[in-house]
C-alpha cells in the first residue's frame, strides 16, 4: 500500500521539492516563457493579418485580371471588325478598279478594231479604185483600136471576175 498512498515525510519532501522548482521557475523562467508565448502569439497574428491582405491583394488582382481580360476581349472583337471592314473595303475597291481596267482594255479594243476596220476599208476602197483606173485604161486603149476587141476584151475580164 505503500506505493498508492505516500508516507507523509515523502509528501512533505515532495511539496518542497515542487515549491522550490516552482519559485525558481516563477523568478526566472515564467516571463522567459510567457514572453517568448505571447512574442509567437503576435508573430502567428502578424503571420494571419499578412495572409488575409495577401488573400485580399489576390482578390483585387483577379478582379483586375477578369477587368483587363474583358477589355481585350473587346478591343480584340473591335480589331477583328475593323479587320473585316477594311478587307470588304479593299476587295470592292480592288473589284472596282479591275473592272474598270477591264472596261479600258474593252474599249481599246473596240477603237482598235474600228481603226483596223476603216484601214481595211480603205486599202479596199483603194484597190477598188487602182483596179478600176486599170480596167478604165486598158478599156480605153482597146476601144481606140477595135471596138470589136474591146468587147470581147471587156467580156473576158468579166468571165474572169466571176470565176474568181
Amino acid at each position: 500500500m505503500g506505493l498508492i498512498v505516500p508516507d507523509t515525510g515523502l509528501l512533505i519532501w515532495m511539496i518542497i521539492s515542487f515549491s522550490i522548482t516552482f519559485y525558481i521557475l516563477a523568478k526566472f523562467a515564467w516571463k522567459p516563457i510567457i514572453n517568448s508565448i505571447k512574442n509567437r502569439e503576435l508573430k502567428i497574428q502578424e503571420s494571419l493579418d499578412a495572409l488575409d491582405n495577401a488573400k485580399m491583394e489576390i482578390e483585387k488582382v483577379k478582379e483586375e485580371n477578369k477587368i483587363l481580360l474583358h477589355q481585350a476581349k473587346e478591343e480584340r472583337e473591335k480589331m477583328i471588325l475593323e479587320a473585316k471592314e477594311f478587307k470588304e473595303k479593299t476587295l470592292r475597291q480592288a473589284e472596282l478598279e479591275s473592272k474598270e481596267k477591264a472596261n479600258k482594255i474593252i474599249e481599246e479594243a473596240r477603237l482598235q478594231i474600228e481603226n483596223e476596220k476603216q484601214k481595211a476599208i480603205e486599202e479596199l476602197k483603194s484597190n477598188v479604185a487602182e483596179l478600176s483606173i486599170m480596167i478604165s485604161e486598158k478599156v480605153l486603149k482597146r476601144e481606140l483600136e477595135d471596138k470589136e476587141k474591146q468587147n470581147k476584151y471587156i467580156e473576158s475580164l468579166i468571165n474572169n471576175i466571176k470565176n474568181n
